[in-house]
Formats: C-alpha cells, sequence, structure tokens
C-alpha cells in the first residue's frame, strides 16, 4: 500500500520561500519516493534526543522532518529547511 502524504501549513509556508529549484526537488522527492514507497522508514532516518519518534529525510542541502503515522499510512511533514536551522 502505497503511503500518502499531508504537509503542514508550517511546512507549506517553507516551502512556499523557496526558490524554484529547491521546491521543484521537494515536491518531486516527495511525490516519487515518499508517496509511491511501501515503507518510507527505508529512505529516511529516525531521529534521536528530543525529536525521538520523528522521521528525517535529506534532500540537497534541506531536511524535512516527518511523522509516521502507520495507522493511516500517513506521512506529516512538520518542516523543512536547511539542516543548521531545521533541528532547533
Amino acid at each position: 500500500m502505497a503511503w500518502t502524504i499531508e504537509i503542514r501549513e508550517t511546512a507549506e509556508n517553507q516551502i512556499a520561500r523557496l526558490d524554484q529549484q529547491n521546491r521543484t526537488r521537494i515536491v518531486r522527492f516527495l511525490r516519487e519516493r515518499i508517496h509511491g514507497s511501501q515503507d518510507p522508514r527505508y529512505i529516511g532516518q529516525p531521529l534521536k534526543g528530543e525529536l525521538a519518534g520523528l522521521w528525517r529525510y535529506r534532500v540537497g542541502d534541506y531536511r524535512l522532518v516527518c511523522h509516521l503515522h502507520d495507522e493511516v499510512v500517513t506521512v506529516v511533514v512538520l518542516e523543512i529547511g536547511r539542516r543548521r536551522e531545521v533541528y532547533r
């Protein structure tokens, strides 16, 4: 079963502020790699410490911080940003 993607308003705003090239790259990643995936955990990595329970995906210089809902087979994109900013 393919996973669906839900993007929170904060993440939508962060995507909108990116330049066209990075915006396209992130949207393509979500559509092609995550949406069609049988298991998005295979692509990403779990976060540790205060952000334990969340997953991160690397798209170029940007990181996508997501929550995976197994019950409804949904990836919720919470934050998008550069590595030095997104984990704060």
